[in-house]
């Protein structure tokens, strides 16, 4: 153990030291305060075993791995996983090309609680290392040419399209996303995250490396965690913009509170929540911690429920992970048919946007966030990607979920010079 001088000026290099490596990954909280969170930020870098697979059996390869080496193991669920989990297909563009389960075991790993590094795996003297390295920054170039998968009017034309659905009774709510993308696009994927990290930092922050593959995420959100026995899911249905305004803010921050159309859209995503955790509970353990819980964020306030329940010992905790995969805020209901509706009306394929990225320590508790308000980076091809969007209900109104789908877009726009 040991206190670094500068917490900040530790953070930074540990990050950049570790992006040394074939594969790195690094969770930041951001200071905010949680009670489920186990540290401030916590770096894994290196491998000493990896799994990558697609869809088919990832769930049990992932049994498998973590039953052989019952170690710290760091990984990321892509959304396509749903076609393991039911019958469904992913059949849209994808230009990234990410597999849709990577987990690793580091060589290093460092984790940060109240001022304290702690050397978990490694050597201690990683410290030093750490505390000595030459960050060497390059030039970023200049704004990238950012295009729109869909026009303002083919958005529209496909919100009123599942509107349609929805007063028909296929589905109460699903979850419509567009993509922003950069063909030929040249980052430094440190400095980017770096930047979003300041424009937009949240508590469930991270980069994760994969060879010459990128996440750099923004998000608020956590899919769901295990603490003990016990499962959590904070699912997030509800935004509004911030103002500079001190006023202003209150105002917009009371008035999301008590919206209807987003307490609406909440509930829904809360009952499906429950639904999911009680595949995996104790019979009568499922309960609502918090409902419509506002949360402040640099760009948005947002509307975030908790959920939890207690895990039945007889369900193994990554059957626990598959049963709510993927995520509720993310699908609709009924979640099936939603994501059914999803594929038909989406243009891109989601990949590991909407998906999931986080870690499992030795003692089978885990951390897994929402990957929402994140950059995709492909560096071999230079294919760049992000993809936002909202929940779609009867009460929608078209351009208005446009308008909600660039204010979330806007932090990433902004670091990207867009």
């Amino acid at each position: 153990m040991k206190t670094p001088q500068n917490i900040s000026d530790f953070k930074q290099k540990a990050l950049h030291w570790a992006n040394q490596f074939e594969v790195c990954c690094f969770f930041d909280s951001n200071e905010y305060k949680d009670a489920y969170s186990a540290y401030d930020f916590i770096i894994a870098a290196d491998v000493t075993h990896e799994l990558k697979c697609n869809t088919e059996s990832a769930f049990d390869e992932l049994k498998s791995f973590y039953a052989l080496h019952k170690q710290w193991i760091f990984g990321f669920f892509s959304y396509d996983l749903k076609n393991e989990i039911e019958d469904l297909q992913s059949n849209n563009a994808d230009g990234l090309n990410f597999p849709d389960l990577y987990f690793f075991v580091p060589k290093y790993l460092i984790a940060f609680k109240d001022g304290q590094a702690e050397v978990l795996l490694g050597k201690e003297s990683v410290l030093k290392e750490i505390e000595f390295f030459q960050l060497q920054k390059q030039e970023q170039s200049g704004s990238l040419q950012i295009s729109q998968r869909l026009s303002k009017d083919q958005y529209i034309d496909k919100v009123e399209a599942l509107r349609a659905h929805i007063l028909r009774g296929d589905i109460y709510e699903v979850n419509f996303c567009q993509e922003f993308f950069a063909e030929n696009a040249e980052i430094d994927p440190v400095q980017t995250f770096e930047l979003l990290n300041t424009v937009s930092p949240t508590p469930f922050a991270g980069y994760f490396k994969v060879h010459n593959q990128y996440i750099l995420s923004a998000t608020p959100e956590r899919f769901l965690c295990k603490r003990g026995s016990k499962l959590i899911s904070q699912p997030i249905k509800g935004t509004a913009r911030r103002s500079l305004d001190v006023i202003e803010d209150e105002a917009i921050k009371s008035q999301l509170r008590n919206d209807i159309k987003e307490q609406a859209e909440n509930v829904m995503i809360v009952d499906l929540v429950r639904h999911d955790l009680t595949k995996s509970a104790i019979k009568g353990s499922v309960k609502v911690d918090e409902l419509f819980g506002i949360y402040s964020f640099p760009q948005v306030h947002q509307m975030i429920s908790t959920i939890s329940c207690e895990l039945n010992p007889e369900i193994h905790f990554i059957d626990a992970i598959k049963n709510a995969f993927p995520m509720g805020s993310m699908t609709g209901a009924p979640k099936v048919k939603a994501m059914k509706l999803i594929e038909e009306h989406e243009v891109t394929k989601r990949g590991i946007y909407s998906g999931s990225f986080g870690c499992i320590s030795p003692d089978g508790n885990f951390d897994f966030n929402v990957v929402i308000r994140s950059i995709l980076y492909n560096a071999e091809s230079k294919y760049l990607s992000f993809q936002v969007g909202g929940a779609i209900t009867y009460q929608s109104d078209a351009a208005l979920e446009y308008e909600e789908c660039l204010l979330k877009a806007s932090a990433i726009l902004k670091v990207l010079g867009g």
